[in-house]
């Protein structure tokens, strides 16, 4: 399971040990989970007593009973027990701030009993008119242009009166939000029920707009810099005779200066550990869209917290972390960047482009079926022509268009499907790299490949109901792959082969280091608090750039095949490992580990091959698919 997966929950009872909804399971092929006979002790694996769960009226739990032959109860409800003594349950949980759970096995006349005290994660709605305090958005110093609304939005009880008293004696008043409530991302993720995903509205949502009429001097506003309010606004939610205040920790600066010229830099005193990238995103908690190089230019107008709103052109903008964020040189030009005339050279199976500008703009980057659009901000065009170089033939074509007064795009066209791509900032040009697919022989196409195996975690990862935890079964996975692949000719590079914790952004590095032609990274999954585990587990595989949907194709065909569990299909998911563009990349999700027969398997000889073949055979196909690859038509 990634490190970087979001943990949320869902509402919705369902029977414990529900059949498989939806998709048929088809026929196991797994080995069979030996019998145990042993002591009857009840072991909680998830959650641990005293955890806050993240659910809405049902969660899981797993753990063992020492015996395949008890019976066991949770809450007074069936649990099966598979033969090695491990339970995996689905119950009704109450909805109390804080419950306990009483389990029971019995064996004849033989028991044995335990208590597991659990809480709520969050806020738990109460009657009356109550107030999510985690819910006030935004909150902190927030620093905006003058002129611009702010938006605020609170959770509190349906049907409340709720307003701000301002300090300057101005009232802001709320109106109960009538738009559908997002589903959760793990809900999204993982629910394969649609019913789960539909969108509803609560009720309990609040919001309003701070605009400059209520802030002239006051309000909000400190009256100097580093000064600070007297006293914090305060929240107001009255519901029939009852009132609820809280103050809401919120100061807003506002600014009539333009925007601030500035560098992004994520490693400003060089001291190496990074990927040298920036991430952007839509809006401050939204999902990663923009990776800006280090030494981009462009301007800041806006600070939430600890995001920054860049402006990276008229109409474009993206928030990223203030940490990155730098003040360039006073003597930046305010006027949008001039580009020249591209230029494209070959050497070594890569070709280049550089992209001369008078200074490095923000840029994007999309892969479209026939080739890239380069999408640069901020910039204006003043190319007269392109050289593309005597020695190169995969770049077939180059075209650019001044889409908007300050945003040019580049469309890139190849000749052979692309294998990988990077940028880079040089001086103040940006430099694209472009790498053609290797040479692969049909007949042997593992040889002389250079592929790197990461073994996803540690640190983190998921465990299962005996005991048996992720970094683990992926080792063991990880090093049957390896030895598979160097049998057929393969250059094998582990991120790891032992148990030390390895950090995300040195996998990559160490990938990038050896200019790998691909990347395949080994996790078993878990699920959220509040999600089925007998309706959503099952084989998947992960990508995040186009290039990769190939492989994970391959791989995921192949791993169903010889798992014999549920196929939930590839997807796109922006996790670390399969962000690098330079080379195919994915991340397998073989099987669950809260799931008794699937963890027993990765504890066998035979389930791991299995696991490892599905691999194997799967990078064979996409590489012999790779080598059968023709000329793509003009």
């Amino acid at each position: 399971m990634p490190l970087n997966r979001l943990v949320v929950g869902f509402a919705g009872l369902l029977p414990i040990l529900v059949a498989s909804a939806g998709a048929q399971r088809p026929a196991s092929v797994l080995p069979a989970v030996p019998a145990v006979h042993g002591n009857l002790t009840i072991q909680v694996a998830y959650p641990a007593a005293g955890s806050a769960i993240d659910a809405g009226d049902s969660t899981f739990l797993f753990g063992t009973v020492g015996d395949s032959a008890a019976k066991f109860t949770i809450a007074g409800q069936s649990v099966a027990v598979a033969p090695n003594g491990a339970w995996l349950a689905w119950i009704a949980i109450p909805r109390d701030s804080s419950f306990v759970l009483a389990l029971v096995a019995k064996r004849g006349a033989d028991s044995s009993t335990a208590s597991l005290p659990l809480s709520r994660a969050g806020w738990v709605r109460e009657s009356g008119a109550w107030v999510d305090p985690k819910s006030l958005a935004p909150n902190g110093e927030v620093w905006a242009p003058q002129g611009e609304p702010l938006a605020l939005s609170v959770l509190a009880a349906p049907g409340s009166l709720v307003h701000l008293l301002l300090p300057n004696g101005a009232v802001l008043r709320f109106a109960a939000d009538s738009t559908a409530a997002p589903v959760s991302e793990g809900l999204r993720n993982f629910d394969r029920d649609e019913r789960n995903l539909v969108r509803t509205i609560h009720g309990d949502r609040f919001v309003a707009t701070l605009g400059t009429a209520l802030n002239p001097n006051g309000g909000l506003e400190p009256s100097s810099e580093g000064d600070r309010l007297s006293r914090p606004p305060m929240l107001v939610i009255a519901l029939g005779r009852d009132t609820t205040r809280i103050p809401w920790p919120l100061t807003v600066s506002r600014s009539a200066d333009a925007p601030v010229a500035v560098l992004l830099d994520d490693d400003p005193r060089r001291l190496g550990g990074t990927d040298r990238i920036t991430i952007g995103r839509a809006y401050p908690t939204g999902t990663y869209t923009w990776f800006l190089p280090q030494g981009t230019r462009t301007r800041a107008d806006m600070r939430i917290g600890d995001q920054v709103r860049l402006r990276l052109s008229r109409d474009a903008i993206a928030w990223v972390s203030s940490a990155d964020v730098h003040r360039a040189p006073a003597t930046d030009d305010p006027r949008p960047a001039i580009m020249g005339s591209p230029t494209l050279t070959a050497e070594s199976g890569i070709t280049r482009l550089r992209v001369p500008l008078t200074r490095p703009v923000p840029m994007s980057v999309d892969e479209s079926e026939r080739g890239l659009i380069i999408t640069l901000y901020d910039a204006v065009s003043n190319a007269n022509w392109t050289r593309y170089g005597a020695d190169q033939r995969f770049v077939r074509l180059i075209t650019w268009k001044q889409e908007a007064q300050d945003r040019i795009t580049i469309s890139v066209a190849f000749d052979r499907p692309l294998w990988g791509w990077r940028v880079r900032v040089e001086g103040t040009d940006l430099v694209y790299e472009f790498r053609a697919p290797p040479m692969i022989d049909p007949a042997h196409p593992l040889a002389g490949r250079r592929i790197v195996i990461d073994p996803g975690h540690p640190p983190g990862g998921a465990c299962g109901p005996t005991g048996l935890c992720e970094p683990e079964a992926n080792l063991a996975v990880g090093r049957a792959v390896r030895d598979r692949l160097i049998d057929r000719g393969a250059t094998v590079i582990m991120t790891r082969d032992g148990p030390d914790e390895v950090e995300l952004w040195p996998r990559v590095a160490l990938a990038d280091s050896v200019d790998a032609e691909l990347l395949v990274s080994i996790h078993n999954n878990a699920l959220p608090d509040g999600v089925n585990p007998f309706t959503n587990n099952g084989t998947s595989t992960f990508f995040n750039h186009p290039q990769s949907l190939p492989l994970a194709r391959a791989v995921q065909d192949r791993l169903v095949a010889n798992l014999g569990v549920r196929d939930l299909g590839v997807a796109r998911g922006d996790l670390a490992l399969v962000r690098p563009t330079w080379y195919p990349a994915i991340l397998t999700e073989g099987l669950f580990m809260m799931l008794p027969d699937q963890e027993s398997a990765l504890r066998t000889p035979e389930g791991l091959q299995r696991y490892a073949s599905g691999i194997v055979e799967g990078i064979t196909t996409f590489l012999q698919r790779s080598a059968r690859a023709e000329i793509l038509p003009p």
